[in-house]
């Protein structure tokens, strides 16, 4: 390792990485959690070649930070994975894992420490690579059938306030039906077509299928945490509109139109 970041308190250099595709800015800042008891043994993991993963940072619970890849080189932490129509996230993106015990053991919540050390963190790697704020991404969000991390205790809201991400407050919850898996028609192909010009991997069909509850339920993590059922309520919805109004029209839409995208609608 050549490239030791100054905000990392140890480097514990991973076998586990490769060389980004040629030609591809590392404009994505992938947030996850280490999904184990203790950030220690995340990081013999993520550093055993066995393991086939790792992460260029890990972020212990008192916000010691740990080194594991050089930011040059393609960690290996998104794996299958989804966004702007781009699957090679790992070339494109920088891994940061968050030492939590996650869904599985009781899912604490964030140390106040921990969170400012990955606010420090994305601010610091914002200042060498072109991370807009969209580009500060859950693993779930590039990986919604597969992926709950960080989940929806992680403190977005914190984070933008601290001008780090593209965060709005989330409208709250409220009556009426929301559409859900078997509906079908415009209005469920329009809040596809929002969510894809947004950035996430999901085809326009007009038809609210499985992919779309992971999809839903992956943003609602993100942006809309009071309730994760992959359903898109009033609130979902109105929150979805609220992000993109926020956006400038150039920063909206991907490489490939939505209307490419539509199989049976």
């Amino acid at each position: 390792m050549t490239d030791r970041n100054g905000l990392a308190a140890d480097l514990r250099p991973s076998p586990n990485f490769g060389t980004r595709a040629e030609g591809v800015a590392t404009d994505l800042i992938i947030l996850h959690y280490t999904d184990m008891p203790t950030a220690e043994e995340a990081i013999e993991w993520l550093c055993n070649p066995v393991s086939q993963v790792s992460a260029h940072y890990v972020v212990a619970e008192d916000g010691r930070i740990t080194q594991l890849v050089d930011e040059a080189d393609r960690a290996w932490h998104a794996g299958l994975s989804c966004w702007e129509t781009e699957t090679d996230i790992n070339s494109r993106s920088i891994g940061i894992e968050i030492a939590n015990a996650g869904h599985d053991h009781g899912y604490p919540d964030f140390p106040a420490a921990q969170i400012d050390a990955v606010i420090g963190l994305c601010r610091d790697i914002q200042s060498r690579h072109p991370v807009k704020p969209r580009g500060i991404l859950a693993h779930s969000d590039v990986a919604p059938a597969r992926k709950r991390d960080p989940g929806e205790k992680f403190p977005w809201a914190a984070l933008a306030a601290a001008g780090i991400g593209h965060f709005v407050p989330p409208e709250p919850l409220g009556g009426g039906r929301a559409m859900q898996p078997g509906d079908e028609g415009y209005a469920v192909g329009a809040f596809q077509a929002l969510l894809f010009l947004y950035g996430y991997g999901l085809d326009v069909t007009g038809i609210y299928d499985e992919a779309t509850v992971a999809v839903v339920s992956a943003f609602q993590r993100h942006f809309r945490p009071a309730r994760i059922d992959g359903l898109a309520d009033a609130s979902t919805v109105a929150t979805l509109h609220k992000l993109a109004r926020a956006l400038a029209p150039p920063d909206l839409a991907p490489a490939v139109s939505p209307i490419g995208r539509i199989r049976r609608w």
